[in-house]
């Protein structure tokens, strides 16, 4: 992740300027100006660590937005060589330990905290999916089922926790979906379009529901399937007759290469290793990142002594 690109970097700022940090009343009231403190950044529970790289950026970020910060307030932020983005860790393990002025500490604080919670909640509870179906050939995509703005912060979260990322956004794929089948004059009608006005290395993915669908997506020459709300058994189905018709052509001097199979819809961590051991390729999980928990994370912040 880079985390000084323009993007991450206007998303950073405008969480900042969101919390007016600032212009944090109660700590310019209460708290002295030249006050150094050290910050420690701790788990509170077993988990994916994901959204350190964050925590110095906003601080730069910060030193831009306070008009009056002095020159001098200088930051450090440090963490174990073995703790980084995507590591699991323990309850009441420390992520990292920032010295800086105090003032800057309390009003970046809850910024950090959000943001950390938020991306390591989506990492956890990935590698959870992750881990359900070790031993299969099956990855686990996301979906584009993000909270707007988020959407590069959330699919990097997915990676850290072991996920597969699915197309970023409507631009970077070509998924036919039920509704473009209905509002486009069927499927050979759109999927004809499709195939011959893609751009090059572009592979046409098309959803089907059932069987007949799956056989029309295959005679109209779909290069990948999304088997979408279908039981394990349905899916296991489909996965075979789609390896059928690959070898079929290709006993008949057809050169074609294999289609990707992805599940989809429905799919829980309860149910998950069933629909991996179908022998599809994907399994997309919009509850990566629309359903993730936030993580427990705090920060203590003591004063240093001179």
């Amino acid at each position: 992740m880079d985390w000084k690109s323009s993007s991450i970097d206007g998303l950073l700022e405008r969480a900042l300027i969101e919390d007016k940090a600032a212009n944090d009343t109660t700590t310019n009231l209460t708290i002295d100006s030249a006050l150094q403190a050290t910050g420690s950044i701790i788990a509170r529970q077993e988990m994916v660590v994901c959204g350190l790289g964050a925590v110095p950026r906003l601080f730069e970020i910060y030193a831009r937005l306070d008009k009056r910060a002095p020159a001098q307030r200088r930051f450090e932020v440090v963490s174990h060589p073995e703790i980084f983005d995507g590591v699991r860790v323990h309850d009441g393990q420390v992520l990292a330990v920032i010295r800086h002025n105090a003032r800057v500490l309390l009003s970046c604080e809850r910024v950090i905290l959000n943001l950390m919670q938020h991306l390591s909640g989506i990492a956890t509870l990935t590698r959870r999916f992750v881990d359900a179906v070790e031993g299969t050939h099956a990855h686990v995509l996301d979906t584009r089922k993000t909270v707007p703005g988020l959407r590069a912060l959330e699919k990097y979260a997915v990676q850290c926790g072991g996920g597969t990322n699915h197309r970023l956004d409507l631009a970077s794929g070509i998924l036919i979906k039920n509704n473009h089948i209905s509002l486009g004059g069927g499927l050979p009608v759109v999927l004809t379009q499709a195939l011959e006005g893609r751009k090059k290395g572009q592979r046409v993915q098309v959803e089907v529901r059932s069987p007949q669908e799956l056989e029309e997506a295959l005679a109209y020459g779909a290069e990948a399937i999304l088997l979408d709300n279908m039981t394990p058994a349905q899916v296991k189905q489909s996965v075979a007759r789609i390896t059928k018709a690959v070898e079929g052509q290709a006993a008949e001097g057809q050169v074609r290469p294999s289609i990707p199979t992805e599940a989809s819809g429905g799919i829980v961590l309860e149910n998950i290793r069933a629909y991996a051991e179908t022998g599809v390729d994907f399994i997309s999980v919009g509850a990566l990142t629309h359903s993730a928990k936030a993580a427990d994370i705090s920060m203590r912040i003591e004063a240093e002594t001179a």
